[in-house]
């Protein structure tokens, strides 16, 4: 019996592959970059719920269409109007059956993490949360559960007994958990960095890292500094690290006398976001025309979809 490999065999397996492309198909990588939901979350949307079947090579290899990114696309404008990831496919077969009282599990989500925040449960906080960015891209799990979350705990906090601990035990889980994630994307990019700095003089700033996080699931590395720069040393930062673009975020009101000092010698791209800019609305929209590259952005979202519309992620 003849054991020698068949070479002809894998090169047509090659072949196949190429010809598909050659074709139009797209691979999951070039899918996962047009549509914003990355290669893990597309195969569990297949395997769990059967939302998007792409073809496979000989070799296994997923191979989507046209039609299959627009389906994707539309899986996101579902997500994004707050229906749960498992009560889709029937809205695609069906959307006239949709209500604004479809069930969805933002709500449970949200009491369920809210519960572990109470409770300083962290394994069910991270399981929780793992379970989600398994099934949700991040825009979407920062739209529809984080954000809320945040805004749901910051009332909650109001003058309650303990509302510091959970706060602290909250935040700085939130820190670790968005810190690796962005510790282990940086690992595998070799690009210019974007560098974040916490601009606030608050620790653990939970809008910084969300901002940190989404920026860095675009594929871009990420630098975060969690305190303050002085005068002088931001431009000295920018030059160590080469960085694509400077993000200055702050949920306090800022020295705008010393704006002009502080991005000086700063050439690249330059973003300011958070309650900051609600703060002083007019006079940042004043400076984004006197300071050259410079604009703004009310919150993570915003900041993300500026960053991506200019080119700078």
């Amino acid at each position: 019996m003849n054991t020698t490999p068949d070479t002809s065999a894998q090169e047509d397996l090659g072949a196949d592959f190429k010809k598909a492309l050659d074709e139009g198909w797209l691979p999951i990588r070039e899918v996962a970059r047009q549509t914003g939901v990355n290669a893990i979350t597309l195969r569990a949307w297949e395997r769990r719920y059967g939302l998007i079947v792409p073809q496979r090579t000989p070799k296994g290899h997923r191979l989507f269409s046209a039609e299959h990114v627009q389906r994707i696309l539309t899986i996101l404008t579902w997500l994004n109007r707050g229906v749960a990831v498992s009560q889709v496919k029937q809205l695609l077969d069906t959307p006239q059956a949709f209500t604004e009282s479809v069930e969805n599990d933002w709500q449970l989500l949200r009491q369920t993490l809210l519960q572990a925040v109470t409770e300083l449960a962290e394994r069910t906080l991270d399981d929780t949360v793992n379970q989600a960015m398994a099934l949700y891209p991040p825009r979407t799990l920062c739209e529809q559960l984080l954000m809320p979350l945040l805004t749901e705990l910051e009332q909650r906090w109001q003058g309650q007994f303990g509302a510091q601990m959970e706060r602290v035990f909250f935040y700085s889980w939130l820190r670790s958990k968005f810190g690796a994630r962005i510790y282990h994307n940086n690992r595998q990019l070799r690009s210019a960095p974007l560098l974040l700095v916490n601009h606030s003089d608050l620790a653990l700033e939970p809008h910084l890292w969300l901002t940190a996080w989404l920026i860095s699931s675009a594929d871009c590395p990420v630098e975060v500094f969690d305190w303050p720069l002085p005068v002088g040393e931001l431009a000295l930062a920018v030059e160590h690290l080469q960085a694509r673009g400077v993000l200055l975020y702050s949920s306090k009101a800022m020295n705008l006398t010393q704006l002009h000092k502080l991005l000086s010698g700063v050439s690249c791209a330059k973003i300011i976001v958070g309650p900051a800019v609600v703060i002083h609305q007019a006079e940042l929209s004043a400076k984004t025309t006197e300071i050259a590259e410079l604009f703004i952005a009310e919150d993570p979202l915003a900041a993300h979809q500026e960053l991506v519309q200019r080119g700078i992620i």
